[in-house]
């Protein structure tokens, strides 16, 4: 059997899709040729791991048209898959699926694209409004519907030896610790400004976990954050806080680098569901986007959400001007956060 899998398109959320890669491959099992379609951005993101025999890039936004749609049907077509499952919603995958040929093509029916569909699910709704459920138990809903048994929701991702290597040369490159007691902080907000906490309050954050857990800090970017990180550890003034905006921005990197800390305290992006996925105890910092559709139900996480009547107006930017629903999370409410964690994981040690 060959299975073709649009997978989603951002860093979280294609995280949050592991346990449904992890079913589909229990259930179909190692002779079962399983292709994941992803933009390239994200290949290394799962590395270490065998739920797929294959990754296909695909990039319909950029300018190589071996990453484009008509290369990408044309490799569907080929390959003669069975069956599509789509965890994308947009009409365009939809249509590429149709266009792919196989004979199976499962996803949501949204966007229009119902009639290309031969296996429909449909999002719980309120009336005429679709209802934000867990994005983890939305993908699993699609396992489902392709006979898999239940699956645990826990998140998912490995690192390889290569990526654990590159992280012990950050290590060794910046002076971190190695005894564990390094704490990762990620101010990182692809989705735009109304996700970030203020630099500045990132700044006395790592300044305190310095001076009174007595932890190392590595802030972790991508490339588009390194003069954020930068700022956070020049206005920390801590001779233990460390930024990542010199090192390698490879997925590996910082997932072995993640791997290697203690905790995170991250904004509400993508870099939290890794820390998630390798097992790290995250508080996120929550404001245009309430916690229920990013919800990782296993970790053990804390999520830190003002009270507010603009509160989760799903704008990338704030409408009032004011941006409150960050601004107005405290250093010191946050600090108490990371506090408690440490204390939490003392106590399970000496237990």
């Amino acid at each position: 059997m060959k299975i073709a899998v649009f997978l989603p398109n951002w860093l979280g959320d294609l995280v949050m899709a592991t346990p449904t890669l992890r079913a589909m491959r229990k259930h179909f099992g190692p002779d079962t040729e399983i292709v994941g379609i992803m933009r390239p951005y994200l290949g290394d993101l799962l590395a270490g791991t065998d739920w797929l025999s294959e990754q296909w890039y695909f990039n319909p936004r950029g300018k190589d048209p071996a990453l484009g749609g008509r290369s990408l049907v044309r490799r569907m077509r080929e390959r003669r898959f069975d069956m599509t499952v789509l965890l994308t919603n947009s009409l365009r995958t939809g249509i590429l699926a149709w266009l792919g040929g196989a004979r199976e093509r499962i996803g949501y029916a949204r966007y229009g694209r119902g009639p290309l569909l031969t296996g429909k699910l449909y999002p719980h709704r309120e009336g005429r409004r679709v209802l934000e459920d867990p994005v983890v138990d939305t993908y699993l809903s699609l396992a489902s519907a392709v006979g898999c048994p239940d699956e645990s929701r826990q998140l998912e991702l490995a690192t390889t030896g290569a990526d654990q290597q590159s992280a012990e040369r950050v290590w060794r490159e910046l002076g971190i610790r190695d005894d564990g007691q390094v704490i990762a902080l990620n101010s990182s907000g692809a989705y735009g400004s109304a996700k970030l906490w203020p630099i500045e309050h990132f700044a006395q954050l790592a300044r305190q976990i310095n001076d009174r857990l007595h932890h190392d800090v590595l802030v972790m970017c991508g490339p588009k954050e390194r003069e954020i990180a930068r700022r956070v550890a020049e206005l920390s003034g801590g001779s233990r806080v460390y930024s990542m905006a010199d090192q390698p921005m490879d997925l590996g990197t910082a997932k072995a680098c993640m791997q290697r800390a203690r905790l995170m305290v991250s904004s509400d992006s993508g870099p939290r569901h890794v820390a998630a996925a390798l097992y790290k105890p995250v508080v996120t910092l929550f404001g245009p986007i309430l916690p229920t559709p990013s919800e990782n139900p296993t970790q053990r996480a804390v999520n830190i959400v003002l009270d507010l009547d603009c509160i989760g107006c799903h704008k990338r930017v704030c409408p009032l001007k004011h941006h409150r629903c960050m601004r107005d999370i405290t250093v010191d409410r946050v600090y108490g956060e990371v506090a408690k964690l440490i204390e939490e994981q003392r106590q399970t040690r000496a237990a």
